[in-house]
């Protein structure tokens, strides 16, 4: 690992093939300052990032690509979106989407390892792949990278040219769940037991379920992420202290990046361990929490889509859903609420017209109530979905929609 300043990078983006893959940290540890670098040296390039966040660079010549879309990729005009698991983008990395490039916001080194910190997620694949195929690594290293271990944890030599940029990382703030948010959150959090393994994501339900758990012991952490609500589990001595906290990136505030330097309890693994179904179903009672855009009377949900157009993706929902049903105790939720303020109607409906992001949960989860999916006859998880999910005026439509299909 040789240290170049900014000027040098553009000498040695002149190596690269015309058009290249950059693979870049995405969420909240993205390298901004060395990603403007980058973009000042290359006319053209396919920026693939995970989640992207904030600013990016944004002219002719820049193709976004990405298999989960972040708020930063949304809506772009020539989004590649690539369709797939969050557990397969490394055989992606591997076999189609070959990198050229690879930019990591990195802490600065301790012991011949410099740490990915908050986003390990799919880094190590397209470092793997990159070098393989003779490409460049290059790391933003910055003091205030909280050093994280696990997959986190990369040797010097695996990266070619860094350069030093010390600079505030990006934060998210817990917020207060608002009250529909908090039903759902608290719905869910009574059918945890104690001693369960949880896989949370960020926003208002999971935080809400949070909440819901300061009462539980025992519990375990094996998620794609984690936020500060795990701060508010351990100050209420709720989690097993003897097994390690597992995720693939991490971002909160200020305060739980402090609690995650140099933190060996926790442990940031790569995408194809975190989400691997064979090791998620091997975690006890796991208990996996995800959101949807709309649900169906087949209990079919969409996660991804607005009127055709992707919002988001697959991302690590249908991994966990499937390890969680195959571990023993274990339960897949689906969380929303039952209406779409924004666009004023139901987020129950007789059927999907978007591509669909999953189906054969545990539950089906809105402020009405829970509705049992799995091991239920098509007919039940009908009636089940409309009589404990739907909102009341839009009953009578929905059994309506439901003789018309046949369900009962």
């Amino acid at each position: 690992m040789k240290q170049i300043s900014f000027e040098q990078i553009e000498g040695k983006a002149s190596r690269l093939p015309d058009n290249p893959r950059v693979v870049v940290s995405g969420n909240f540890a993205t390298p901004r300052a060395l990603l403007r670098a980058v973009d000042r040296s290359l006319p053209t390039y396919i920026l693939h990032m995970l989640n992207a966040q904030g600013e990016l660079p944004r002219r002719e010549g820049v193709i976004y690509e990405t298999t989960f879309v972040g708020p930063a990729m949304r809506k772009a005009p020539g989004l590649r979106y690539v369709p797939c698991r969050l557990s397969l983008v490394p055989v992606l990395f591997h076999r189609r989407l070959t990198p050229h490039l690879v930019l990591l916001h990195t802490s600065t080194p301790r012991r011949g390892h410099v740490s990915l910190g908050l986003e390990v997620n799919i880094l190590p694949a397209a470092i793997e792949a990159v070098r393989r195929r003779g490409g460049l690594v290059i790391a933003q290293v910055n003091p205030r990278m909280p050093h994280t271990f696990g997959d986190a944890e990369i040797p010097v030599e695996d990266i070619d040219y860094y350069v030093e940029v010390d600079e505030p990382l990006s934060t998210h703030d817990l917020t207060t769940p608002d009250d529909t948010s908090r039903i759902i959150g608290q719905r869910i959090a009574e059918k945890v037991p104690h001693g369960a393994t949880l896989q949370l994501g960020i926003g208002a339900v999971p935080d809400a379920v949070l909440g819901g758990l300061t009462e539980h012991k025992d519990l375990r952490i094996w998620t794609e992420m984690f936020s500060d609500g795990i701060l508010e589990l351990e100050a209420n001595g709720c989690l097993n202290e003897d097994q390690p906290l597992t995720a693939s990136f991490v971002f909160g505030s200020q305060e739980l990046y402090d609690w995650l330097d140099g933190n060996h309890w926790v442990r940031v693994m790569r995408s194809e361990t975190v989400n691997d179904p064979g090791q998620i179903q091997k975690q006890r009672a796991m208990t996996s929490i995800n959101g949807a855009l709309q649900v169906d009377l087949s209990a079919q949900a969409n996660a991804s889509r607005i009127n055709g157009r992707i919002y988001s993706g697959f991302g690590g929902s249908t991994d966990f859903i499937v390890g969680a049903l195959h571990s023993r105790g274990g339960h897949a939720y689906i969380a929303l609420p039952s209406w779409h303020p924004k666009a004023d109607k139901s987020t129950i409906v007789p059927l999907i017209e978007e591509p669909v992001t999953s189906f054969q949960h545990s539950a089906i989860v809105t402020e009405q109530g829970l509705a049992k999916v799995f091991g239920n006859t098509e007919a039940e998880q009908t009636r089940q979905i409309i009589e404990h999910c739907a909102r009341q005026d839009v009953r009578e439509e929905l059994w309506e929609a439901a003789h018309r299909l046949g369900r009962v």
